[in-house]
C-alpha cells in the first residue's frame, strides 16, 4: 500500500504520542534540553516576531482557523458517509500537525522538572507553618495597604490604565532575574485578548497562545488583578506550563516589582491562597485570623468575587471541566485542584527568607 501524506501524518501522530509518553518519564532531559535551550530560542523568536504588533495575532489566527474549519465541515460534511476513510485522514492530518506545533512551540514544558525540585525546597508543610506564614503575609499586606490608604476599610484602586500595568510588568521580572537569570523577560509580548468577553464568560482571566507565544490577558477583569494575572501569563511565556508554578513565579514577579501597587497586588494574591488553605484545614483558626486582615483588602477580594459572579452562566462549569481534563491530559494529575500547590511553594520558599 502506498503511503500518502495523510497516512504519513497519521503515523506521525502515533509516533508523537509514543514519544511524549516516553519523554514524560525523563523530566530532567526535558528541563535541560527543551525548556532551557530549544524553548528559550523558539519563544524569543515568536515574541520578536509578534510582540511588537499592538493587537493579538494569535486571536486573529484562531478566528481565521475557526472560519476555515466551519467552511471545510460544511463543504465536506456529505463526504463523511461517501468517503469516511479519506474524511477521517483529513481530520487526523490537521490534528497531527497542530499536535506537533503545540508541543514543540510550548507544550513540552508540561513535562519539565517540578519547580520545587529546581528550587530545592520541600512540598510538605504543617498547619502550624501555614498559619505562621499567613500571619507574616497579613502583616506585610496590611502594612502596604496602610501606606496606600489612610483608611484601613477602603479598597485599593490602582492609579493605572491596564496598558500602563503591562508596561510595568517587565520591571518585576528584571528584578527577579538578578536572583534567577533564566527569568529575564525580553522581548515583551503581552496583550489584551480580543476575546475578553468570551474568556470572562468561560471563567478565564487569561491564557498563553502556544502558537505565537503571546500572553493574553482578559481585558475586562478589575485593574487590581491585572498585575498578578499579567505576571502569571508571562511566567507561562517563560516556560512554566503548570498553573500552580505560573502562579508562584507570577507572585514573585509582582512583589519584586519596584511599584508599591504591584507589591500590594502580589502579596494579597498570595494571602488569598493561604487563607483559603487555612479555611480547608482549620475553620476556627480561619475565623480568628481573618479578623486581623484590613477590611480594605477584603473589599478588594470581594470586588473580584463580584466581578466573576456577574458573568456566571450555565456553560462555565463545562469550560472548567474541559480545562481540568486538558490539565490532567498534560501531566497535571490534580487538574484544577493543583492550583493549591502554590501554597506549598510559598510556605517553603519563604521559610528562611524575609517577605
Amino acid at each position: 500500500m502506498r503511503i500518502t501524506k495523510k497516512r504519513a501524518l497519521l503515523i506521525f501522530l502515533g509516533i508523537q504520542i509514543i514519544t511524549i509518553n516516553i519523554l514524560k518519564h525523563y523530566p530532567e532531559f526535558i528541563e535541560q534540553y527543551y525548556s532551557n535551550v530549544l524553548y528559550v530560542f523558539l519563544s524569543k523568536l515568536m515574541r520578536y516576531s509578534f510582540g511588537w504588533i499592538p493587537f493579538s495575532v494569535g486571536d486573529i489566527l484562531y478566528t481565521l482557523a475557526g472560519i476555515y474549519l466551519i467552511r471545510w465541515f460544511i463543504l465536506n460534511f456529505k463526504n463523511i458517509y461517501k468517503d469516511t476513510i479519506n474524511w477521517f485522514l483529513d481530520v487526523i492530518s490537521v490534528l497531527s500537525i497542530a499536535y506537533f506545533a503545540f508541543h514543540i512551540l510550548w507544550g513540552y514544558n508540561y513535562y519539565r522538572q517540578p519547580l520545587h525540585k529546581a528550587l530545592n525546597i520541600e512540598v510538605e508543610y504543617s498547619t502550624e507553618q501555614l498559619i505562621a506564614f499567613t500571619e507574616r503575609l497579613i502583616e506585610k499586606s496590611n502594612t502596604i495597604h496602610n501606606q496606600l490608604s489612610a483608611n484601613d476599610s477602603l479598597k485599593i484602586e490602582l492609579p493605572y490604565t491596564k496598558s500602563e500595568v503591562f508596561e510595568k510588568v517587565q520591571s518585576g521580572y528584571n528584578a527577579l532575574s538578578k536572583t534567577y537569570p533564566h527569568l529575564v523577560y525580553k522581548p515583551q509580548s503581552l496583550k489584551k485578548s480580543i476575546y475578553s468577553t468570551a474568556l470572562t464568560y468561560m471563567g478565564f482571566s487569561g491564557y498563553l497562545n502556544p502558537f505565537t507565544n503571546e500572553a493574553q490577558v482578559d481585558g475586562l477583569i478589575p485593574v487590581y488583578k491585572f498585575p498578578t494575572t499579567s505576571c502569571h501569563e508571562v511566567a507561562h511565556q517563560l516556560g512554566y506550563a503548570a498553573e500552580n508554578e505560573a502562579n508562584f513565579i507570577g507572585m514573585l514577579a509582582t512583589v519584586n516589582n519596584e511599584d508599591i501597587y504591584f507589591k500590594y497586588s502580589g502579596y494579597t494574591f498570595a494571602l488569598r491562597y493561604c487563607l483559603s488553605e487555612i479555611y480547608k484545614r482549620d475553620r476556627d483558626n480561619y475565623k480568628d485570623i481573618l479578623k486581623s486582615v484590613n477590611k480594605g483588602i477584603l473589599k478588594n477580594y470581594k470586588e473580584v468575587q463580584d466581578f466573576w459572579k456577574s458573568y456566571q452562566n450555565p456553560l462555565e462549569p463545562a469550560f472548567e471541566k474541559t480545562f481540568d481534563t486538558f490539565l490532567k491530559a498534560n501531566n497535571q494529575t490534580a487538574g484544577i485542584e493543583s492550583y493549591s500547590y502554590i501554597v506549598a511553594l510559598l510556605v517553603n520558599y519563604y521559610d528562611n527568607k524575609p517577605l
